[in-house]
């Protein structure tokens, strides 16, 4: 009969095994703690079922002690885990690995540790005078302190002579108990014993959770130093022994994917941080994840910022859930995360207790500054943590030197903004500030730190400082939105401040409809009706700013209006140049064009009389369209040229190559080709340098017109495949005559690209195909009647015009056209007029053959 599973004998507790074992090797108590190198109150606890789960090293001790091996050690082994002693399986006929020297247990397969495996065992091995009598390892509870121990005493325990071995500390363990654990371990009756024993013989001892004990640890390692000066010394532990000599080597979590990794099995496995991730889970279920589980993979290890124990715990539940399901219901509760009770009756252990554990051993100043620091949402620099601390303490260095010591926070590359805690300890430390009542101040606090940031970090948003200055915002992105969003509500004042800082980065990074969102939100919040005049005057600059980037511009010419208004009053210069450039656009936007030109000059006016070089060359900018708009190019020439020296002056470095960009299209307006195309491509090769996709977008469409219009088709053509982002005539539907292959209903996004549609035309002009010509034209009219420069249209609307046989289609081309020029105050050029003056007269007097209009 096949038995019932659940019908067994239950298997013997921890407690019960180790008691039993004891006695068959004929052990009292305190024979084997004294074998074992633990405390006989460990022994006696663990006997009478009162330790919730022993370390793993005091069950290894244990272990040996008892002379358990194979399949008898694995069941031992398992059941001080809680597992059923049963499920173990090894091979009965495999010898069981040597433990390295004295009672040592032998060490784990480390993952991710090779690094100070081998950096730690070359300073232990180190000759005489030259290795440190103690090196402590610390860190944060589950980090793998212990495991990293034994990996590094196994591999230089044969460099020891005198010998290895290791003791593990019990809470209210005292002077004497650690110096009589020693002694046992190397086989003498006392400690003084020691010097014979070992006779100047290199010595390595192992001492584990020296937390539990810390003064008596201190003070018995004291004593061993004068008893034993030959006996070198590797301990564990949450915090520095804190002895002179000492070297502390901090043990830090283990490497997680960046941010921009593709969730890729390829991309991501050589991570540490997800190869334990995926050994663990592999212990657990056969499966390996599934391509849809690799996305919740990288975010469970980035949450869980590579602690070891939290990947564990986090893996072992993949036993019932996926990994989606394991991030959903613990990705915003790692805290709870919890190994299983050794005892039906026992509390399991969670990572709350684990950082608990960590938090106790701080001082009361060290404490409340991790309950600050726990209100950023990622890396900070030094600057910034006084910022959070500079009422707490004089100077932030030595707590965070402590905090970081102990492995509460961490540091990683060598730049200003370096220092993170892991999720746990910020969670941890949040709930202790709302327990304490502080996490209301604590983030009025960060709000005010970061708008003060932001607001240093804004006048470097332009000119030749502004990449340092986004880099920099960058960096603290994620509180930036986080002190924006809690400030909104509760300290609207900083918001304020905060967001009115912000909108240059906010244009640069592609969030203008956000940014502008809320500026709006804080503008009309009444909270803010008696904030300082000149800071509402700048945000109204900026949400007037950001409307214009995605074509609202109009909806905020008010504000617009009432910032210069304020500025003016206040005598603000900065200010109203700001605010009269925003107008410009504005006015431009909304076809009033003398209003736009005439604000334009009131800037290069006020610009000049105060010597503020970079405000004249931008006003100059500005102008340069006003006379491209009234066909003067050689006046919009000399701008630009003005535009160059400007600021070559300022160091406008951006501002520099986008006046060659303007002078790259004037000399393809001006039918200089050969010029366009040499000039347009330097600029493209700068702005990929500046990180400027946009505008080298724009000057790229400028190379391939005026190749095209130059005849140099071939060379057209590999700038179109550029634009399109595609091979030439690859994979596109429908292709009609001539070269490039693309039709304008191949998809609705070409049809929207009016720089390429531009083209496309112009080629297809250029190669008879004139129906398609005017199909490519009449597509490029469409897509740029919604953009600010309406040059663009006539362009088109000429190529239309050139392109078309048909009577009808040419009058509705040319009254569209003429609609657009008195709408838009645009003079057409030379070479343009001639041809609508010919198409003109041919539409009067279409003669014999229809006409045809000259290109």
């Amino acid at each position: 009969m096949t038995p019932d599973h659940g019908s067994g004998p239950e298997p013997a507790a921890f407690d019960e095994l180790l008691r039993d074992r004891r006695r068959i090797a004929g052990l009292t108590q305190s024979d084997l703690a004294a074998r074992a190198g633990v405390g006989v109150r460990t022994v006696r606890d663990l006997e009478r079922g009162r330790s919730v789960r022993p370390q793993r090293m005091t069950v290894d001790l244990l272990a040996a002690a008892l002379g358990l091996a194979g399949v008898d050690r694995e069941r031992f082994v398992a059941a001080a885990r809680g597992q059923d002693p049963s499920s173990s399986e090894s091979d009965p006929l495999e010898p069981p690995r040597p433990a390295p020297g004295l009672g040592l247990p032998a060490p784990a397969d480390l993952i991710g540790r090779d690094a100070d495996v081998t950096e730690l065992s070359g300073l232990l091995s180190a000759p005489a005078g030259a290795a440190p009598a103690l090196v402590s390892l610390v860190g944060l509870a589950g980090v793998g302190k212990t495991s990293l121990a034994l990996a590094v005493v196994a591999r230089v325990a044969g460099r020891h002579p005198g010998g290895a071995a290791g003791v593990s500390i019990d809470e209210g363990s005292t002077e004497n108990d650690v110096l009589s654990a020693v002694a046992t371990v190397f086989g003498v009756a006392r400690a003084a014993d020691l010097a014979e024993r070992l006779a100047g013989l290199p010595a390595l001892l192992l001492v584990d959770a020296i937390e539990r004990a810390p003064g008596s640890v201190t003070e018995a390692l004291r004593g061993l130093a004068r008893i034993a000066p030959a006996l070198r010394v590797l301990a564990t532990g949450r915090h520095p022994v804190g002895l002179p000599g000492e070297r502390v080597w901090p043990v830090a979590p283990l490497e997680v994917p960046p941010a921009d990794v593709p969730a890729e099995l390829s991309a991501i496995a050589g991570f540490s941080a997800v190869e334990l991730f995926l050994a663990r889970l592999g212990q657990v279920r056969r499966e390996p994840p599934r391509a849809a589980e690799l996305p919740a993979l990288v975010g469970l290890v980035r949450r869980l910022g590579g602690l070891p124990l939290a990947i564990e715990l986090a893996a072992a539940r993949g036993r019932i859930l996926d990994l989606n399901e394991i991030l959903d219901r613990y990705g915003d509760r790692l805290l709870d995360l919890a190994g299983p009770p050794i005892r039906r009756e026992a509390v399991a252990v969670t990572l709350r207790d684990a950082v608990a554990g960590s938090y106790r051993l701080l001082e009361p100043v060290e404490r409340a500054a991790l309950r600050r620091l726990s209100a950023f949402r990622n890396r900070w620099s030094v600057e910034l943590a006084e910022a959070m601390l500079v009422d707490l303490t004089g100077d932030p260095v030595p707590v965070l030197d402590r905090l970081l010591a102990l492995g509460l926070i961490g540091a990683r590359g060598s730049g200003p903004v370096r220092f993170r805690l892991l999720d746990v300890v910020r969670d941890f430390a949040a709930e202790r500030a709302a327990a304490d009542g502080e996490l209301a101040v604590i983030r009025r606090r960060h709000a005010v730190v970061f708008a003060r940031f932001a607001q240093r970090a804004a006048p470097d948003l332009v000119g030749a400082s502004m990449p340092a200055a986004v880099n920099q915002l960058d960096e603290v992105t994620s509180d930036l939105w986080a002190a924006l969003a809690y400030a909104a509500n509760d300290d609207p004042h900083s918001a304020l401040r905060l967001a009115a800082a912000l909108p240059r980065w906010w244009r640069f990074r592609g969030r203008d409809v956000a940014g502008r969102q809320w500026l709006r939100r804080l503008l009309n919040d009444p909270r803010t009706a008696d904030a300082d005049p000149a800071l509402r005057a700048w945000a109204q600059v900026g949400v007037a700013q950001l409307a214009q980037e995605h074509g609202e511009g109009p909806q905020e010419l008010a504000s617009a209006q009432a910032a210069v208004e304020t500025f003016e009053k206040l005598g603000d210069v900065p200010g109203e140049l700001a605010g009269r450039s925003v107008l410009c656009g504005l006015w431009t936007a909304l076809g009033g064009y003398d209003e736009a030109r005439r604000h334009g000059e009131t800037v290069l006016a006020l610009a000049s009389r105060t010597g503020r070089t970079r405000d004249m060359a931008v006003a100059q900018n500005n102008l340069t369209w006003h006379e491209i708009r009234v066909g003067d190019l050689g006046a919009a020439r000399r701008r630009l040229a003005a535009v160059d020296r400007l600021a070559a002056q300022c160091g406008e470095v951006r501002l520099r190559v986008l006046a060659r960009a303007n002078l790259a299209d004037i000399a393809r307006l001006d039918g200089r080709y050969a010029d366009a195309v040499d000039q347009g491509r330097r600029v493209v090769s700068a702005l990929a340098d500046l990180g400027d996709p946009g505008h080298r977008r724009r000057v790229l469409g400028t190379v391939g017109l005026a190749l095209a219009e130059a005849g140099r088709l071939a060379e057209a053509d590999r700038v179109l495949a550029e634009l399109r982002g595609s091979a030439v005539g690859e994979s596109l539907p429908g292709p009609r005559l001539g070269g490039s292959g693309h039709h304008p209903e191949d998809t609705a996004a070409r049809r929207d690209d009016g720089i390429a549609a531009r083209l496309e035309g112009q080629l297809a002009l250029r190669r008879g195909d004139r129906e398609r010509a005017a199909e490519w034209f009449a597509a490029a009219a469409q897509a740029s009647a919604d953009c600010r420069d309406m040059r663009d249209v006539v362009e088109s609307l000429v190529g239309m015009l050139a392109s078309s046989d048909d009577p009808g289609a040419r009058r509705t081309t040319l009254d569209w056209l003429d609609q657009v020029c008195r709408s838009s105050g645009i003079s057409l050029l030379p070479r343009e007029r001639v041809l609508v003056e010919a198409v003109e007269r041919e539409l009067a007097d279409p003669g014999p053959t229809g006409g045809t209009a000259a290109e």
